[in-house]
């Protein structure tokens, strides 16, 4: 099998298709009339694409090595987040030091300790996203490497695409890489923004919503993600189910996703009135 989950056929052929549509709008759309809201409309998919290729830097995909680098490029023309921009910020950064704002590279406390609000942690952590990952790879060269190599090779492409065409290649690949990286920097604000946690159990809020599982791939049950980063995401509803009792009742919260799509009443689950219970330390394998 080429797929080391079965789960993942579907969002791979989602994503797939949206990068040959837009090679297919590079190639024969010339109005900006078409291309404008184009861009605009893809601003969420290209948004909810950053947290597939989250959930593939955590645990590749394919089997694969040249497979998985094909699907990161794909993933980073996209998103702007090519091979291991996720695994150095993110896996071996985020996930090891979120418990301590000095040292989180997705800290949501401004140097005093204060709180930042979402518009202030939204541009400072797209700003510093590259800088970070590649200050975290110091620390481990050869993924570094790797991600010079490819993320070199992503924005090379899309330099060569605006150089071609440049309305097409603005709008259908420079513009979308830039405004998902900020887009994705303003959602993980409410994963952790205002939780002062000494432990895994209690670092991270709780999205019960299914709709937003279901786009995210599970994002919401964001303890079990902490807990065992390198879960597949397919398995992160059970492990939450393992964790649930032990998870504070306010780390978990609502989103714009329970005012617009909301669970169905007999389906929802609420566990917030679940008490705290001590837990087994996280298993920390990232990649």
């Amino acid at each position: 099998m080429l797929f080391r989950h079965s789960e993942d056929r579907l969002p791979v052929l989602i994503f797939s298709s949206m990068a040959a549509v837009d090679v297919a709008a590079y190639l024969l759309v010339d109005s900006l009339w078409l291309l404008i809201p184009y861009f605009v409309l893809m601003i969420i998919p290209k948004g909810i694409c950053s947290a597939w290729n989250h959930h593939h830097q955590h645990a590749p995909t394919f089997r694969s090595a040249p497979l998985n680098r094909l699907l990161e490029f794909i993933y980073g023309l996209h998103t702007g987040m090519p091979t291991n921009m996720w695994v150095l910020h993110h896996v071996l950064g985020h996930h090891v030091n979120y418990l301590d704002q000095s040292k989180d590279e997705s800290g949501w406390t401004r140097k005093d300790g204060t709180q930042m609000g979402e518009l202030e942690y939204t541009v400072h952590i797209a700003l510093t996203a590259y800088p970070r990952a590649l200050a975290v790879g110091k620390r481990y060269p050869r993924i570094r490497r790797d991600f010079l190599i490819f993320g070199g090779l992503a924005w090379a492409t899309a330099g060569l695409l605006v150089w071609a065409r440049p309305a097409q290649g603005l709008l259908l690949y420079v513009l979308p890489m830039i405004t998902t990286i900020f887009y994705t920097s303003w959602v993980t604000y409410d994963h952790h923004a205002g939780l002062r946690a000494t432990e895994h159990i209690a670092g991270s809020y709780n999205i019960l919503n299914d709709w937003f599982n279901r786009l995210s791939g599970n994002l919401g049950f964001h303890t079990a993600h902490h807990w065992r980063p390198g879960v597949h995401w397919s398995r992160l509803p059970a492990l939450h189910e393992r964790i649930k009792d032990g998870i504070p009742a306010h780390c978990y919260t609502k989103t714009l996703f329970d005012a617009v799509l909301p669970n169905p009443p007999s389906d929802e689950q609420d566990h917030r009135d679940a008490p705290a219970a001590p837990m087994q330390s996280p298993d920390l394998e990232a990649h």
